[in-house]
């Protein structure tokens, strides 16, 4: 009975009502619409920030100037992910690629596999570099190195041999800087002040009933540890702590940043 007279109402509804009526039925569906779109496109955009996200791998983008190019010197196998599950084909020697990322044992190129280009994984032994013959060893170390300033960049823990940018990655920007810049490069200290929220209350008695209530007064900040870093030529060299607010123990010290002659 209730839904009957709800029709007739509707049908009835003066003009004007009855435009306002279509145009927020409008707006509804093409809200409607936009969020089914926007959900479609969500499995697409996560499954790339994993890949991008992946810890085991080392994106040279971030931390290389200049890409790094080398030769597959051999035929190998090229792979879908970086375990080599899933064979692609195989790469052809005697071409020059752009290593886009690498593990322990792999490198992420794209390379010529027959009549197509490929992108994928090569294992390490099958490139060369014309600049510098232990580039294994060498990109093995600069590995290491940026999967242990992952980690203390994760933790927002400074170390000895990082660089500035790292330390700014790890703690965020400085409270006060003391910059010398000289003909041999850049030096100074970066001082960092974490602070902390303390409220103070006042207490008072209610004349009439006698109790005591706590009121909040004010808000201050307060210094809860300080941090100096200090560096040469954008190397940290030392780090001083006014107190070990974070229970981590002694200052970390990490292999400077490496330089390849490529």
């Amino acid at each position: 009975m209730n839904r009957a007279s709800g029709a007739s109402h509707a049908e009835t509804l003066p003009p004007g009502r009855e435009k306002c009526y279509l145009v927020a039925m409008k707006r509804r569906l093409v809200l409607i619409l936009t969020l089914l779109l926007a959900s479609a496109t969500l499995p697409a955009q996560a499954k790339r920030s994993l890949l991008d996200s992946d810890p085991d791998v080392v994106y040279l983008a971030e931390h290389l100037d200049q890409p790094l190019k080398l030769w597959i010197v051999k035929s190998a196998p090229i792979f879908s992910d970086k375990d080599g599950q899933r064979r692609l084909g195989t790469v052809l020697p005697d071409q020059q690629v752009e290593i886009q990322a690498i593990t322990g044992r792999a490198y992420r190129v794209s390379a010529q596999t027959g009549g197509n280009k490929t992108v994928g994984w090569v294992g390490s032994g099958a490139f060369a570099s014309k600049k510098d013959p232990d580039f294994e060893k060498h990109l093995a170390q600069f590995y290491e190195r940026q999967l242990e300033v992952a980690k203390l960049i994760a933790e927002k823990r400074p170390a000895i041999g990082m660089t500035m940018d790292e330390v700014s990655k790890a703690l965020g920007e400085p409270t006060k800087t003391t910059v010398r810049q000289t003909a041999e490069g850049r030096s100074g200290t970066w001082e960092f002040i974490d602070y902390e929220e303390v409220k103070h209350y006042t207490y008072s008695r209610d004349p009439y009933s006698g109790n005591v209530f706590r009121q909040l007064s004010h808000i201050t900040r307060e210094e809860k540890g300080r941090t100096n870093i200090e560096f040469e030529n954008e190397i940290v060299t030392a780090i001083e702590k006014s107190e070990n607010n974070d229970g981590t123990g002694r200052v970390r010290i990490v292999v400077p940043p490496l330089f390849f002659r490529w």
